[in-house]
């Protein structure tokens, strides 16, 4: 049979734009990173088809599994652009274990998928350190995960990350907002600034302020390292509360600010008032504020505005509560009270978010 392709220079998946041999470099260099989030339970390392975690047992009488899977948004613009990369990879995993401990659940192990036109290693490996250093700080297991090298799917430099999350909770402990009550407190914990959501809109606002690497806020403190700073991770300081008192009900507060998130948390019949007042200033939300020209009501249902986490608890325990998450490192406030109310569950406000207000 004649060899129609005689002159022509064979093809490879490296020249397709694939590199294994990167690849391979990859799973070496993170192998250490899961090694340093190994927890009881894992039963495999890095390598396999698929990733083995056996339950605690004697540990819960009706276990149930909670499992959530997000991504960081266009915050990863921001990160490729600054080389903030391991901030992103802690945001992978800060918004997948702070959602499954709403629900009271702890978190055990976790999978990343990062996925790229070219592999850059150093990059990637910037980021999945990020994600071991999240893992660690929630307490789980980073098992696994797939890099996926696709050439002419991304623009240079560009990749994309999701993170998905398994974790536990005892059936008569999960958190689903059916013992919220009118007269219940609310306590805010601070973020640590925009976390990972509202940055299509915060992107918008930077090429409207013509801002740029090395600029500063009025304070003197880089702006870009403000944007970036990673999102907070409650999961041990809200396990610890919930081992020690009564809790209602948690409620994350992403895209959507408080105005969308606490009501996925409050049953028929409850509403929540909140105080403006006890919000705490923060410099990056007021230049957003003003350099956006973004009234108070768009502030406070796209951005945290401050408020990473919100935990609801019967009044008596309101004291307590600040006092246990002050002890393990939180900036606890008290913030509003929910309401009585008819109809669907909604946040009013007292007072006014204006310029950081």
């Amino acid at each position: 049979m004649s060899d129609q392709r005689e002159g022509l220079e064979p093809l490879d998946y490296r020249k397709a734009g694939v590199d294994i041999e990167a690849g391979n470099a990859l799973v070496e260099r993170i192998k250490p990173v899961a090694s340093r989030t190994r927890i009881p339970g894992v039963l495999a390392g890095l390598g396999g088809f698929g990733s083995l975690f056996e339950l605690p047992a004697g540990r819960y009488r009706e276990p149930v599994l909670v499992a959530g899977t997000d991504g960081v948004g266009t915050k990863l613009k921001l990160a490729i652009e600054t080389g903030a990369h391991a901030g992103v990879g802690i945001d992978l995993v800060a918004m997948c274990v702070n959602d499954l401990i709403v629900q009271g659940a702890q978190p055990l192990f976790f999978l990343d998928y990062y996925a790229t036109g070219r592999l850059d290693v150093e990059v990637a490996a910037s980021v999945i350190e990020g994600i071991g250093l999240g893992c660690e700080q929630a307490g789980c297991a980073l098992v696994g995960g797939e890099t996926a090298e696709m050439p002419g799917m991304y623009r240079e430099g560009d990749y994309d990350l999701a993170g998905f999350c398994v974790g536990i909770v005892e059936k008569q402990k999960i958190l689903d907002g059916t013992g919220v009550k009118p007269s219940d407190r609310l306590i805010g914990l601070a973020s640590s600034g925009p976390h990972s959501n509202g940055y299509s809109l915060i992107r918008k606002v930077i090429e409207r302020a013509g801002s740029k690497p090395g600029d500063c806020l009025p304070s003197g403190a880089d702006l870009m390292s403000a944007l970036m700073v990673p999102t907070r991770i409650y999961v041990r300081s809200l396990l610890g509360l919930l081992d020690q008192l009564e809790v209602h009900a948690l409620a994350h507060i992403t895209g959507g600010g408080i105005t969308e998130n606490l009501p996925r948390v409050l049953p028929d019949g409850c509403s929540a008032r909140i105080d403006l007042d006890k919000l705490p200033r923060s410099e990056i939300f007021t230049w957003l504020s003003q350099q956006g020209g973004i009234v108070g009501e768009e502030m406070l249902r796209t951005f945290n505005c401050g408020v990473g986490m919100i935990v609801c608890v019967p009044p008596s325990l309101e004291t307590r509560a600040l006092e246990i998450l002050k002890l393990s490192g939180e900036t606890a406030f008290s913030m509003g009270e929910v309401i009585a109310a008819e109809g669907k569950s909604m946040v009013t406000y007292q007072g006014r978010w204006e310029d950081g207000r």
